[in-house]
């Protein structure tokens, strides 16, 4: 081949290649013949939905599994802020948050009748339980929580030496619980317990924080499952307590409701409440834990709650409060 036959091969390839281009870049309508853009998918700012939650549901871990899941499945970012159940429902009253997971039903019924919630929902549960030293002094183990309580009140009013409790002291879940066993027991807790003296601790932290001050002190302290097994490993201090009808710890997801929502806003949080409860992340609320701690930190409902006098299975269609 000569020198001017691969010039013209060269010039029409180069002809075929731009035209190409050219041809992939627009298209022509049949009516004008007239040259368009081929339409382009711009990707805008992801939505943002905050979600303000208990301690114990964020110190474990089983948020920021299940986060991505969220975030992929509707393109949104979830943030997170973790405070005691009161601080969190308190959040979500002002609307500062779009969506509650919480784990104090008293606490959770006031926000609903208060017209804050929508489509509250139990999506899984674990149990409380009463820890402290491994030798015991006060000598609980194995006793009905409410026994165990007022036992140690009696040694700890004694100045009995190593019998200490460390409460959360913080208006959370577990706090409320705390209160609860105390009364069970015969207290007021007010007047009887807070401020009775040394042997009772308030720590004003959250469950994490609260273990960490129990081992430091060697106290006993009430926790729920899954943020002392979170927490194990770094703990001298062992479960002594863990059967009782009143140590269930049920938690729910609750949308919450401001006039000044968008229904868009809205629509989100009752998304996150069905994600919670839908088949596949029951499935991965059930199995969380068990390859790092030899056991599921939660429950999941799974459809049977009717035992906890709660709804795990409706969807969340409302979007406005029935008290509205």
């Amino acid at each position: 081949m000569n020198k001017n036959s691969q010039s013209i091969l060269i010039l029409v390839f180069a002809a075929i290649i731009v035209g190409g281009v050219l041809f992939a870049g627009c298209t022509t309508t049949p009516e004008t013949g007239t040259p368009t853009a081929q339409p382009t998918t711009s990707v805008g700012p992801k939505e943002k939905l905050l979600l303000a939650t208990t301690t114990s549901l964020y110190d474990t871990g089983l948020l920021d599994h299940l986060k991505p899941m969220f975030e992929d499945k509707y393109n949104v970012e979830l943030l997170i802020t973790s405070q005691g159940t009161g601080k969190a429902i308190e959040i979500a009253s002002r609307g500062d948050a779009d969506v509650l997971a919480v784990h104090s039903p008293a606490q959770e019924q006031v926000f609903m009748d208060a017209g804050h919630g929508l489509n509250r929902r139990c999506f899984a549960y674990n149990y409380f339980i009463i820890v402290g030293p491994d030798d015991d002094p006060a000598g609980i183990r194995g006793m009905d929580p409410e026994a165990a309580f007022q036992k140690l009140y009696d040694m700890g009013m004694a100045a009995t030496p190593g019998v200490q409790f460390a409460s959360r002291g913080d208006n959370s879940g577990t706090h409320s619980k705390e209160k609860a066993i105390w009364a069970a027991a015969g207290y007021d807790y007010a007047t009887d317990i807070q401020k009775s003296g040394d042997w009772y601790i308030e720590a004003g932290r959250g469950m994490g924080e609260t273990l960490q001050l129990s081992n430091e002190k060697q106290a006993y302290t009430l926790s729920d499952e899954g943020t002392y097994l979170a927490y194990k490993g770094d703990l001298d201090i062992v479960p002594l307590i863990d059967q009782g009808d009143i140590l269930l710890n049920v938690y729910s997801v609750i949308a919450v409701y401001n006039e000044a929502f968008s229904s868009d806003e809205i629509t989100m949080a009752n998304n996150f409440v069905d994600f919670l409860t839908s088949p596949e992340i029951q499935d991965e609320i059930g199995s969380f834990g068990v390859d790092t701690y030899g056991k599921n930190l939660f429950s999941p409902m799974s459809g049977d709650c009717e035992q906890f006098d709660c709804d795990c299975t409706s969807p969340a269609t409302e979007t406005t409060p029935a008290v509205a």
